[in-house]
């Protein structure tokens, strides 16, 4: 497996992240279990958790995900084999990026993930009340204290991520050296217009989420009567529903056909060979669904189908 350079930190990372948010929501411990240590075994080490994760599950109040992830290191022994990242700042219980609430966070990933150390540690959104040095000022002795290894961020607007690195320059902080953002075929613009050439431009690495636009370029979805498939995702996913949409299916069905391959390994094959994208994230409920994933890296799309899906999702 090829690694990739995650920015300018320590860490690299395998063409495509597993996204924890199922673990405790879609998929119980024992499949978890199954499922991580078969995304391991074919040789990726990304997997991507939140503190918050899965509290908008009935029943649940977060660090569901989180737990599940570190029973599973402590009895599979491959916590050598896999670089963690999670997050702090969205959950009700420990909301912000105050420096005490970082703090008292991570002590508490740190705890439900079973380790001494967290590889990447991201500002899971925004949080205009604190001033970035503080923020900032808290992360370098989280990196200090051995508690992170590096840090980055998550839904930040261009503006901002660009105030954050102009921060960690002028006061010597660590910098952000990952950006969490949305990013697939179906919805380019947000990404591409400013985002992307501040993180080509300063060599920050990109985990792009909701890779496959709620499961749209999956192909499973191409009529209003489809949405029936997916009451949790029905909704998400009527927004692609459009002439540009369904372009987009049959430039995806098009290069699917002349590989051999699935519309979904397509979308995250256009997605890896991005320029900037160190790794698309992206979820699995049952093994076999976690092996069409794996399979997208090991597809190489040709210049001019790269360029019929730009064209296409335009």
């Amino acid at each position: 497996m090829q690694l990739r350079p995650l920015g300018h930190s320590p860490l690299s990372i395998a063409p495509l992240a597993f996204g924890g948010n199922v673990f405790g929501w879609s998929v119980d411990e024992a499949r978890s279990f199954e499922l991580l240590d078969a995304f391991v075994d074919a040789g990726f080490n990304l997997i991507d958790t939140a503190d918050m994760y899965s509290s908008w599950v009935p029943g649940n109040r977060g660090g569901e995900s989180e737990t599940i992830i570190g029973k599973w290191l402590k009895k599979s022994g491959k916590r050598e084999q896999v670089v963690i990242a999670t997050k702090v700042a969205k959950w009700s219980e420990q909301p912000g990026l105050s420096p005490v609430n970082i703090q008292q966070a991570v002590e508490g990933s740190l705890k439900r993930l079973q380790v001494d150390c967290i590889d990447l540690y991201q500002a899971h959104e925004d949080d205009a009340s604190v001033p970035l040095a503080e923020t900032l000022g808290a992360f370098a002795r989280l990196i200090e204290q051995g508690k992170v290894r590096a840090i980055g961020a998550s839904n930040y607007s261009a503006d901002r991520l660009a105030e954050a690195l102009a921060v960690s320059r002028e006061h010597g902080l660590p910098r952000y050296e990952s950006l969490q953002p949305e990013y697939h075929l179906a919805g380019r613009v947000g990404y591409e217009a400013a985002l992307e050439p501040l993180v080509r431009r300063e060599e920050i690495g990109v985990i792009s989420y909701y890779s496959l636009a709620s499961g749209f370029l999956s192909g499973k979805y191409r009529s209003e009567a489809d949405l029936a498939k997916s009451a949790s995702r029905g909704g998400a996913v009527r927004k692609y529903l459009n002439p540009r949409g369904l372009q987009i299916l049959a430039a995806l069905d098009a290069a699917a056909e002349a590989h051999g391959a699935t519309p979904v390994q397509v979308a995250l094959a256009w997605l890896m060979a991005r320029p900037g994208i160190t790794a698309p994230i992206a979820s699995a409920t049952s093994v076999a669904q976690l092996h069409e994933l794996m399979g997208a890296a090991q597809l190489s799309l040709a210049p001019d189908e790269i360029a019929a899906l730009d064209r296409a999702s335009a």
